[in-house]
């Protein structure tokens, strides 16, 4: 919603003569200017796409784009966006440690791209995020999840169909508090990303009246023996370890050690960034009963069968629901903006997964609209709300457990809401 700054006119007080000529006239507010934009795309909604085929996470990318051809062709299906069909164009965006991204992204903006599908890496996000701007490309990653791409981004320019990484506290705290607990004890780093999960718990501790027994940090010089004695003293009701493969030794060790000081499996929780096989590195065993939480959803065995269609040799499909989501999305935020262009798809797209009527598919979407105002896509990574910073803030995190072999399986999901 536009403000209008009203000018403040101060009036002082005079001594008028009399016989003076009549008083000049008041001055009247002048509206300050506001930004009307209007259609920005030429009837075409063409969609480009940034996804690791090359380095160390190229085993991702094929269901990614798999999941893209699925999704353009149900839309295509549909009608089309706007009455045409849509274009896709991949590119592969490479490593953090390479420069294939910005020569892609050119590639791209060459071809009047008006949405790019990734990238899957942070790193390569925060990378992407100014050359799109300038170009006017709205971004849609399915899985770049740190925190710290908000502070890169324009505003109004890149969204996620993921839930970012600090919202693991949220969820984890909120499954304790369901059980009873009263109390956590947190490990995590001194870096930006473990700042931001330490400041995502305290948040999450004081919402549910709960209180953060200790805290320590860990790195490749830290004293193992000194942090479980210090974390295992404390007497929490959980722990969470809130650390990163890069520190995968330290995070075996920390774990070994505090089981060892008598800590029970079953309080100890995992984040994403470490809930790795331990079945070759620590004793059998040892972990059967911890927790831990990892973003993105599973593929239903009916989504694969389509997924596997595009591409016969998948190997995971990971991401593949959330890429087909970030499509769908971009497509019906064209069609609620009545126009192709980034930026006006920018303006539309956390409408629609705001409050209207469900809908979990493109074609149920628009037949919604043809009778209703309003819709709200949930779509195959689940339950989808998107909040102003482009955020997901209403989703799920897959709930794993660890086997007698020291193996994590999926168990269940731990929600997130609105708060």
């Amino acid at each position: 919603m536009s403000r209008l700054a009203v000018v403040a006119v101060g009036l002082a007080a005079a001594v008028v003569l009399a016989g003076c000529a009549a008083p000049r006239p008041l001055p009247t507010p002048t509206p300050t200017p506001t930004e009307t934009l209007g259609p920005t795309g030429d009837g075409v909604l063409r969609i480009g796409t940034l996804f690791p085929m090359s380095g160390d996470v190229s085993f991702i990318g094929p269901a990614m784009v798999a999941a893209v051809e699925v999704a353009v062709r149900d839309i295509n299906v549909a009608g089309g966006v706007l009455g045409q069909p849509v274009e896709v164009f991949y590119r592969n965006s490479g490593a953090a440690s390479d420069d294939r991204l910005e020569t892609a992204f050119a590639e791209l903006v060459e071809r009047d791209v008006d949405v790019v599908i990734g990238p899957a890496s942070s790193a390569l996000a925060e990378r992407l995020l100014p050359l799109a701007a300038e170009a006017g490309v709205t971004v849609i990653s399915p899985a770049a999840t740190y925190p710290t791409v908000r502070t890169a981004a324009p505003q109004g320019l890149f969204f996620r169909t993921i839930p970012a990484y600090d919202e693991q506290a949220a969820a984890i705290v909120g499954a304790l508090a369901d059980e009873g607990e009263q109390s956590v004890a947190l490990i995590t780093t001194g870096d930006a990303l473990g700042f931001s999960f330490e400041l995502a718990v305290r948040a999450a501790l004081e919402r549910e009246g709960m209180r953060l027994a200790a805290i320590e940090q860990l790195d490749a010089a830290t004293n193992i023996d000194r942090l479980a004695f210090s974390i295992a003293g404390s007497e929490p009701d959980a722990i969470i370890l809130a650390t990163g493969t890069p520190l995968a030794e330290q995070n075996q060790a920390a774990l070994a050690t505090l089981i060892e000081r008598g800590v029970r499996a079953d309080q100890l929780w995992l984040t994403a960034q470490n809930l790795a096989n331990y079945s070759e590195t620590v004793d059998a065993g040892l972990l059967e009963g911890v927790s831990g939480v990892l973003e993105g959803a599973e593929a239903d065995e009916q989504f694969i069968t389509r997924l596997r269609q595009s591409d016969p040799f998948l190997r995971t499909y990971r991401y593949a629901p959330e890429t087909y989501d970030a499509v769908v999305l971009a497509a019906l935020a064209a069609v609620l903006a009545s126009d192709d262009g980034g930026r006006s798809i920018a303006r539309t797209l956390t409408i629609a997964t705001g409050d209207g009527v469900p809908c979990t598919s493109f074609g149920e979407c628009i037949d919604v609209l043809s009778t209703e105002p309003a819709i709200d896509y949930e779509g195959l990574s689940g339950p989808l709300t998107l909040d102003e910073a482009g955020d997901v803030v209403e989703g799920e995190f897959g709930l794993y457990r660890y086997t007698a072999e020291n193996i994590a399986e999926r168990v269940g999901v731990l929600e997130i809401a609105p708060r």
